[in-house]
């Protein structure tokens, strides 16, 4: 903690020291808090400079909270993926995560997320059609198990050709503004079981990577749906103390710096 000085003023030197010290950015107003943990709601703190109107700011200082801060997930799927009856919903897979903090895959095909907050979901999905005739494909998401009103996108898989399968990449992008514990799932069908979604191992002539079936990421884009700066905010003050509500945290290890202005 930066030197003060006492109520009434002090010597020359003292004070000298701490105007330094000020203009050197050192204003004695930081701390750190460490979040309550087994499912806790919110934390009450106490410092001696927090006053009732003061501002209090908050940014990550522990790998947990920077988790909590900037979620995001990346996954992908590495096999072939077909129907056995036109016309019907089936769950598009997921088999690899490629990046996850704070957004989860679980049962080949759930994509969770442990905050609340305002989402971005994008997806691209690799088509094929083996028939001679064009066919149609609907994609659309399912939240909590639920089909989400509006979320439909049509395709048109263009027919094989010359002795050569058609092919189409198609993808798109959802806001969702999620609760905690969410999940969402991305469903399709098609009018032709000769439709599928198709993963192509890496190719020559020339040589090209790998093409994976189905790509799905989902990052945070807003905490308005939980209130605060990643899901933090001071909910009460006064004298010497304030309260912050916060995301249910189970984590003993949740800290953040926080500074004191007024």
């Amino acid at each position: 903690m930066f030197k003060t000085l006492p109520p009434f003023g002090g010597d020359q030197r003292s004070v000298a020291e701490v105007v330094r010290g000020i203009m050197d950015g050192k204003t004695n107003n930081t701390g750190l808090l460490t979040l309550n943990s087994s499912g806790a709601t919110s934390t009450t703190f106490f410092d001696r400079r927090i006053g009732r109107d003061s501002v209090i700011l908050f940014m990550p200082a522990s790998d947990s909270a920077r988790a909590t801060s900037i979620p995001f997930g990346a996954f992908q799927s590495v096999v072939d993926q077909s129907i056995d009856t036109a016309n019907t919903a089936y769950a598009i897979t997921l088999d690899t995560t490629d990046y996850s903090n704070g957004v989860t895959l679980s049962n080949s095909s759930r994509i969770n997320v442990k905050n609340a907050g305002v989402y971005n979901l994008q997806w691209s999905g690799q088509f094929q059609n083996a028939d001679t005739s064009l066919h149609d494909v609907s994609v659309w998401l399912r939240k909590n198990g639920t089909d989400v009103a509006g979320s439909t996108g049509f395709i048109s898989v263009p027919n094989s050709h010359g002795g050569v399968d058609g092919h189409t990449i198609v993808g798109w992008n959802y806001f969702l503004q999620l609760a905690a514990n969410d999940y969402i799932e991305l469903y399709w069908s098609a009018t032709s079981t000769n439709i599928s979604l198709q993963f192509y191992p890496t190719q020559t002539s020339p040589t090209r990577p790998s093409t994976a079936s189905v790509i799905a990421t989902m990052n945070m884009v807003s905490t308005i749906a939980s209130s605060g700066s990643s899901g933090l905010f001071v909910s009460d003050q006064g004298k010497a103390y304030a309260t912050v509500s916060h995301y249910a945290n189970n984590d003993t290890d949740k800290v953040y710096k926080y500074a004191i202005i007024g």
